[in-house]
């Protein structure tokens, strides 16, 4: 083809015929520009500029076929003078790429689907080569080990998991590769992770081979079954616990027909005695029989096969009129506070069996203080969201009413914590418990539809929150929201340090606040934490636990931290009803008990941060 500066035709060659289905008679003298509707990579000026210049031009054009479809070629335009050298007209060679265009534009559409699969699946997806070499890193891994792609890539896959297994696993891969012999490849298995941070978890391992510009590569996907492993370990705590239910509820009931005959046998006896002495006796026996009826009364709470007198009942007032019978149940060495929180606070349950119920829990935390201490009984209206039935399956989201009970005593280890709703189970000496009043309170709890929990640190004192499925006191047209206005959202440059011991509890609080849109930094003690402020002045907001191990407590990483950055803000959480339970004054700082919705938390830093 040849044209003119002007853009004329000059010249329309067979070969342009058969590429643009015009002919030589349509096309010359026609503008090619506007003929082909031509696309320049560069404005046609510059493109005109540099051939008067160098008198060569090379790139590729976007171009229209006679019937509208679209073609990409390689063109190469010469500069040709002709007899007036004013007057020069452009030779142009065009190649046709259309096809090898397609090709790339599929490809990218291919690659781009396959990369947005790889990004949203939830499973992480490693990449290694035949040295165990990463080579890809997925979006889904970098959320899950901590490491980013930019960290990953380059280094040896074994950096993701601990020993033994990190050290033995170039060693399984020259195995595979010299034998044949497969340890995973192909099949998957549960192994152990780990993070950037060294913590490890329970996953889901699958790997595939192939081949690629003749060398093997090996794809793994990860799934991380730590919430799965922990949603099946409290399944088997509570198949436990129902199992024993069932049993000792069917003792129970069994041992009470027993009771019925001994009972009923000894009071017709005593109206035929006349002789003193035999009286005393009986009546021994008949109170003995009625301490039997007592503990099977305690089994079928637990078992729950107790029969309830639910009624609509405001918990806050039953507990105030309650209060004086647990303040002489306690003595005098024993403080007892008691909290009313939020309204309303009522729940469709047997006043009864929760009186039993709450007194059983005071007289466990009597006899945990017995130098004296501090009680705080604490009624509060609560919700509990989707992030706390994930950690606890069995409890339903909704509205509840959390009684609270919180003492200073010994507190619980955690295998103490693990067995303490089992029935007969007990830390007192012989003759000092039956092992059933955490079991009663269990029971009575669950057959109520509600839910109970411990939270306990030995020396630092047990709280045991139960929680009772919240009622209207009369029909409403929408359940309550608790009042709390709609938290504003975070500005970009807010970022938080969140300071939670318990690895669980602290992922959980990360998820919320980068949910909410926060920058988030976290640490696992308060030496740790005092290392990222100094390191970070970015840092808004302290969140920290009260309760730690590590030598440091929350109020005095907070007092350190103060130090550091004078104008910082603190909010402290704590599984107690008040701070003070933990033996901690807290200064200068808000406070958050525990378990708290996310609606709650986002309130509370809008609060400290504006």
């Amino acid at each position: 083809m040849v044209f003119e500066f002007d853009g004329r035709i000059a010249r329309w060659s067979s070969g342009c015929a058969d590429l643009y289905g015009w002919t030589a008679r349509e096309a010359v003298d026609q503008n090619v520009r506007r003929l082909l509707e031509t696309e320049f990579p560069q404005p046609r000026d510059e493109i005109l500029g540099e051939l008067r210049r160098d008198g060569t031009w090379k790139g590729e054009l976007a171009q229209r076929h006679r019937d509208g479809r679209s073609i990409f070629v390689v063109s190469r335009w010469v500069l040709v003078t002709r007899r007036a050298p004013e007057d020069p007209v452009v030779l142009a060679t065009n190649i046709d790429i259309s096809d090898l265009k397609n090709a790339q534009a599929a490809l990218a559409a291919r690659q781009s689907h396959l990369l947005s699969i790889l990004e949203t699946v939830p499973e992480a997806m490693v990449v290694i080569d035949e040295a165990g070499i990463m080579i890809s890193f997925s979006k889904a891994a970098e959320k899950l080990f901590g490491f980013s792609a930019e960290e990953a890539c380059g280094r040896n896959v074994r950096i993701l998991m601990p020993n033994p297994d990190r050290d033995r696993h170039d060693g399984y891969i020259s195995r595979y590769l010299t034998t044949g012999e497969r340890r995973i490849i192909g099949f998957g298995r549960v192994v152990t992770g780990q993070r950037k941070d060294g913590t490890t978890f329970p996953m889901e391992l699958a790997i595939g081979e192939a081949a690629a510009s003749g060398k093997r590569i090996f794809t793994g996907f990860i799934r991380d079954l730590t919430s799965r492993h922990r949603m099946e370990e409290e399944l088997r705590q509570s198949q436990k616990m129902e199992a024993i239910g069932q049993l000792t509820g069917g003792i129970a009931h069994d041992f009470n027909n027993l009771l019925t005959v001994i009972s009923g046998n000894l009071e017709m006896i005593e109206r035929r005695l006349e002789d003193d002495r035999l009286r005393d006796l009986l009546r021994e026996a008949q109170g003995a029989a009625d301490d039997g009826a007592r503990l099977t009364g305690q089994l079928l709470a637990f078992g729950r096969r107790q029969a309830l007198d639910a009624k609509l009942t405001d918990i806050g007032q039953l507990v105030s009129t309650f209060a004086e019978l647990l303040r002489r149940t306690l003595g005098e060495t024993i403080a007892l506070q008691t909290l009313l929180t939020g309204h309303p606070l009522t729940a469709l349950v047997d006043t009864t069996q929760l009186q039993n119920a709450l007194l059983n829990l005071v007289l466990n935390a009597r006899d945990a203080m017995p130098r004296g201490g501090r009680l705080v009984v604490e009624i509060a209206r609560t919700r509990l969201d989707a992030d706390y039935v994930q950690m606890y399956p069995q409890v339903r989201l909704g509205d509840y009413i959390l009684v609270s009970v919180s003492d200073t005593g010994a507190g619980m280890s955690e295998d103490v914590k693990q067995r303490a709703f089992e029935p007969f189970f007990t830390t007192k000496g012989v003759g000092a418990g039956t092992g059933l009043g955490l079991s009663m309170v269990y029971g009575f709890a669950r057959q109520s539809g509600g839910h109970v929990q411990i939270y306990s640190e030995l020396d630092e004192g047990t709280t045991v929150r139960l929680f009772l499925p919240a009622a209207d006191p009369q029909p409403m047209a929408e359940s309550s929201d608790l009042g709390l206005p709609p938290a504003a959202r975070p500005r970009r440059d807010e970022c938080i340090l969140v300071v939670e011991d318990d690895a669980r509890v602290r992922k959980v609080v990360v998820a919320r606040l980068e949910e909410e849109g926060y920058r988030v930094i976290q640490a696992a003690d308060g030496k740790q934490a005092l290392c990222l402020i100094a390191a970070h002045p970015e840092i808004r907001l302290l969140f920290t636990d009260i309760i730690m191990p590590g030598g440091m407590f929350g109020d005095e990483l907070a007092r350190e931290a103060r130090i550091l950055r004078p104008n910082l803000k603190i909010l402290f959480t704590s599984g107690y009803a008040e701070p003070s339970l933990a033996g901690r004054e807290l200064a200068g700082g808000s406070w958050l008990k525990k378990p708290y919705t996310s609606r709650e938390l986002a309130a509370r830093l809008r609060v400290l941060l504006d």
